[in-house]
């Protein structure tokens, strides 16, 4: 048996060493970089300041012409589309009616995806290059890209470059360090290689394969390894005693596989996982199926609601505040209006224009209760630092926030920003495959490692340096098994 263990663990790595070693050095990349692509950061960042004096039309109009439900005022925002004030509405945010003139957009046309090329990057369109995406390519493989057609791709002599859609929105934005980033992290690490990547079918089976066969190959090695290793130096080395029979690249093989071998293994395993292959085990949905807390802390409102403060009247009386976006939400029914800023953050305003710079927790543990399946076993309390279902490494999201956790037979947990009341985070125990096995095991972000960087940076950097020695022991390995086995398959010239 160890015989057959050996000779699977040999050419199944001769297979997959060269996979393995892009794995190990890209997921150090993965730790600081990723995949270009634009957030609503970006986007916030990149667009001018709303002019209270340009926004005439009223959110209740606007709705009528764009024909939305008036109960939903959320699905309503006023943002700026080339360079004019609009709302947006409709699925996606497609539908766009001028907040200027009243009137709702028609087609897009090439000068206006020029001036939003224009505007993102404050470069001339002529100073560049434009041609049109119909077919996939590296920076458009990902997610819902793959089905946006067409795309109008500019580049600059920078290395500039973005894509903009039929909608006039800039869907894509790289630059030369972003690409470069993206080569030595999510492009090895996710297999993102275009060839492969835009066959969304392909892709899932092929890294689901070879990750799960690489989980058995790793697996089998370190049996092969821990069996062969003697404590008492029961081998012999040069006449000497030894706790391997292994010699040069197979002995440190060995060394580096009982070391690292069974981080080689959860990685694997918890990489595999990454693409559900056992989706009954994944419920999609809400967590745990609770309650729509989202929904129970806005509240019954309506677009009427609204009509004692437009959002022109808003903007007029903060002309200190750089909003690039005003959005209607709501608390317990009372409707409010979220700023949104360049920097990325969310000014809160009741309908009489003053500032709510906090919700009260008490209002917001009332509504838990209320929506809560069992009222009695809810508790609420406020966490200041990340735990472990609710964590940022780049110390993004917000804090502090609220805990709601259920105590219900999945343990729901709910995070709420009482800074906003908006739920930022949600978990229940029927995730724990996602949140141990595939987060935990493959981004070690445990709470006590997680809140201790650059401790976490070390640690994982470690393990990857290890992991990434090992394959190159593999890969030498291999060479010389393909070596030796070309040479007995070819004939001799002799």
């Amino acid at each position: 048996m160890l015989r057959v263990l050996i000779v699977l663990h040999r050419w199944v790595g001769v297979a997959l060493c060269l996979l393995f070693l892009l794995w190990f050095p890209s997921g150090i990349g993965m730790m600081y970089w990723g995949f270009p692509g634009v957030t609503e950061a970006d986007r916030l960042a990149r667009a001018p300041v709303l002019d209270a004096g340009q926004v005439t039309l009223t959110p209740q109009v606007a709705a009528r012409t764009l024909r939305l439900d008036p109960r939903r005022p959320d699905r309503i925002r006023l943002t700026t589309v080339d360079g004019r004030p609009a709302y947006r509405g409709g699925r996606g945010g497609g539908r766009v009616v001028y907040a200027d003139s009243g009137k709702e957009r028609g087609a897009v046309s090439a000068s206006m995806r020029d001036r939003a090329a224009e505007a993102w990057t404050g470069q001339r369109v002529r100073d560049g290059v434009v041609e049109s995406v119909v077919e996939v390519d590296q920076w458009t493989v990902q997610g819902a890209l793959r089905n946006v057609r067409p795309l109008w791709k500019y580049s600059w002599p920078n290395g500039e470059q973005l894509y903009v859609g039929e909608t006039g929105d800039v869907l894509q934005y790289t630059t030369t360090a972003s690409r470069l980033g993206a080569w030595v992290s999510a492009i090895p690490h996710w297999i993102y290689f275009t060839a492969i990547r835009q066959h969304q079918t392909v892709w899932i089976r092929f890294v689901i394969w070879t990750s799960g066969i690489g989980t058995v190959l790793a697996i089998v090695g370190l049996v092969v390894a821990v069996s062969r290793y003697s404590p008492g130096r029961r081998y012999r080395q040069d006449g000497r005693p030894a706790r391997l029979p292994y010699r040069g690249q197979q002995r440190w093989h060995a060394i580096l596989g009982l070391i690292f071998g069974v981080a080689t293994v959860t990685w694997a395993f918890s990489g595999m996982l990454s693409l559900d292959p056992f989706p009954s085990a994944t419920p999609r949905g809400p967590a745990g199926g609770g309650p729509d807390l989202a929904e129970a802390l806005r509240g019954d409102v309506a677009l009427d609601d609204f009509a004692a403060l437009s959002p022109g009247d808003l903007l007029a009386r903060h002309r200190d505040l750089e909003v690039k976006a005003v959005e209607l939400t709501a608390f317990d029914g009372r409707p409010l209006y979220a700023a949104r800023l360049g920097d990325g953050a969310t000014v809160m305003f009741g309908i009489d224009g003053r500032r709510v710079d906090r919700f009260d927790h008490d209002a917001i543990a009332r509504i838990v209760r209320r929506v809560a399946p069992d009222a009695g076993v809810v508790e609420t309390r406020i966490l200041d630092r990340y735990d472990r279902y609710y964590l940022d490494r780049r110390r993004a999201r917000p804090l502090p926030v609220i805990l709601a956790q259920l105590h219900d037979d999945a343990a729901t947990r709910y995070y709420i920003d009482p800074a906003t009341a908006r739920v930022v985070g949600q978990y229940s125990n029927r995730r724990w495959v996602s949140r141990w096995l595939y987060s935990g095991l493959h981004s070690l972000n445990f709470p006590w490692l997680y809140n201790n960087r650059p401790l976490w940076d070390i640690v994982v950097i470690t393990f990857m340096l290890g992991g990434t020695a090992l394959c190159v022991t593999s890969l030498v390995l291999s060479w010389r098994v393909l070596g030796q086995t070309l040479r007995k398959a070819l004939p001799s010239r002799e």
